[in-house]
């Protein structure tokens, strides 16, 4: 007898700022898919990520836990990176040990050591493998003339770009999952659009940087705010850029994105073309968003802004799922999407996860949290810790060796003005820093020790 059980498609991307999407109200950016998924599906306006940095997020959506409480606090190669423990409760494990078949297509960045086959995966197909199938079509290596900043990828066109050989990837992976008894969890994980964006034409020339205006934040002086992110500015040599400079490399970020939606929608016909599409749970997210010139800085690290920690995060499901529906509750998105999937499985939720699963709210019982929490411990320029809650309008940073930072997001969505040092919020600032020590204590979070609960309960903080 077949399982009946709903397959599973996860699209997570790298580095996809949340209003990068034309459902979400970019002004120029065109996804058609993406807006497509919506439109049938359910739109998550307040997803976040729980850590903005690539092996930290994907080792919370795997566990199911806070970066603390799993260990994997950086990436690979920094100071602080480590991998989990093996052995503890894995989501895809759990999936596969449930009797589903597990498909992944791009790259892993979860654990160095152990491979997608040691998570449960029958089918893996790494990422890496693109460049020797790009050598073998007898295709120039990628240019690297613009360095992190973007070129266009003069040397193919787009059906041979990575995201184009992934999704043939995935279209081919789920072929081979679809022939079984069992239901499928197909999880691709494509690098873009992380930079460098190496676009090729016309993706890379659709979006002119005279019609792309700067964000909101662009004129972000830095003021009052902590020295570390001045010195990101300068460690990357852009303190002095203006939005002409940026615009070109904006373009080629909103390019590949509209390449990714391309594929996407190629990965979706497929599924259509198999018959699985009503019996298969789609959810397009993010590990977390991008800079690209917000604040006049670059890439991630060392701030909590919501152009790095809200993410895209869509989820059609059939027969559960309102088409067209708008969620404006917070989600902690990788935490999340794991007791999701256990739930979409039939499973039940292991006792270390720390989220809740998400088809009450694609249901329509919009009633979840009233604040989002997120962490951050540093990267390669050193370690650096940060928490963060946020609600509807107030979003406090605690930075325990810099200046804090407090923003009220109604009256400045652009998080330009840090209100930590005014008098006049004060009873925010401390409304947000006991609620902080709250979701600390609740979570087990190892950073709050008598010096620390003191610094943030009893004023302490300059």
């Amino acid at each position: 007898m077949n399982d009946a059980r709903p397959n599973i498609l996860l699209i997570l991307v790298d580095q996809h700022r949340a209003d990068c999407l034309g459902a979400n109200g970019h002004p120029l950016l065109r996804t058609p898919h993406l807006d497509g998924l919506a439109a049938s599906g359910t739109n998550f306006e307040h997803a976040y990520t729980p850590i903005p940095l690539c092996v930290p997020a994907r080792n919370c959506l795997v566990y199911g836990q806070w970066s603390f409480q799993h260990g994997v606090l950086a990436n690979t190669g920094t100071e602080a990176g480590r991998p989990a423990p093996f052995g503890r409760p894995a989501v895809t494990r759990l999936l596969a040990d449930s009797g589903y078949q597990l498909g992944h297509v791009g790259k892993w960045h979860v654990d160095h050591d152990h491979g997608p086959e040691e998570y449960g995966f029958s089918i893996s197909v790494p990422e890496g493998d693109y460049w020797g199938w790009r050598e073998e079509q007898g295709y120039a290596p990628r240019t690297m003339a613009g360095n992190w900043f973007g070129a266009t990828d003069s040397a193919i066109p787009a059906a041979a770009s990575r995201l184009a050989w992934g999704a043939d990837r995935t279209i081919e992976s789920l072929g081979k999952l679809s022939q079984g008894d069992s239901p499928f969890f197909m999880m691709w994980t494509p690098s873009e659009p992380h930079l460098p964006n190496m676009v090729p034409s016309p993706f890379a020339e659709m979006y002119a940087p005279e019609s792309i205006p700067p964000w909101p934040s662009f004129p972000d002086s830095l003021q009052g705010k902590p020295y570390i992110q001045r010195q990101q500015r300068r460690t990357w040599r852009i303190d002095d850029w203006t939005w002409d400079q940026w615009a070109p490399v904006v373009g080629r970020y909103l390019g590949e994105i509209s390449l990714i939606d391309q594929q996407v929608g190629r990965v979706l016909d497929a599924l259509e073309a198999h018959g699985l599409s009503q019996n298969t749970v789609v959810v397009y997210t993010s590990d977390h968003g991008d800079m690209c010139g917000a604040h006049g800085m670059i890439d991630k690290h060392y701030v909590m802004y919501d152009d790095i920690v809200r993410v895209p995060l869509i989820v059609r499901w059939p027969g559960e799922a309102t088409p067209g529906a708008v969620c404006r509750s917070f989600v902690t998105h990788a935490l999340d999407l794991a007791a999701t999937l256990c739930d979409i499985a039939g499973i039940p939720v292991p006792d270390a996860f720390q989220g809740q699963s998400v088809r009450p709210l694609v249901r329509g019982d919009d009633t979840g949290r009233e604040d989002i929490f997120s962490a951050y411990h540093g990267a390669q320029f050193g370690l650096y810790s940060q928490r963060m809650v946020r609600d509807q309008r107030w979003k406090y940073i605690w930075n325990p060796t810099a200046e804090d930072e407090l923003y009220d997001l109604q009256d400045d969505p652009g998080e330009l003005r840090n209100l930590a040092q005014l008098p006049d919020d004060v009873e925010q600032l401390q409304r947000l820093r006991s609620r902080l020590v709250e979701w600390m204590e609740e979570t087990g979070d190892p950073i709050l020790n008598g010096w620390t609960r003191a610094q943030l309960l009893e004023g302490l903080k300059a």
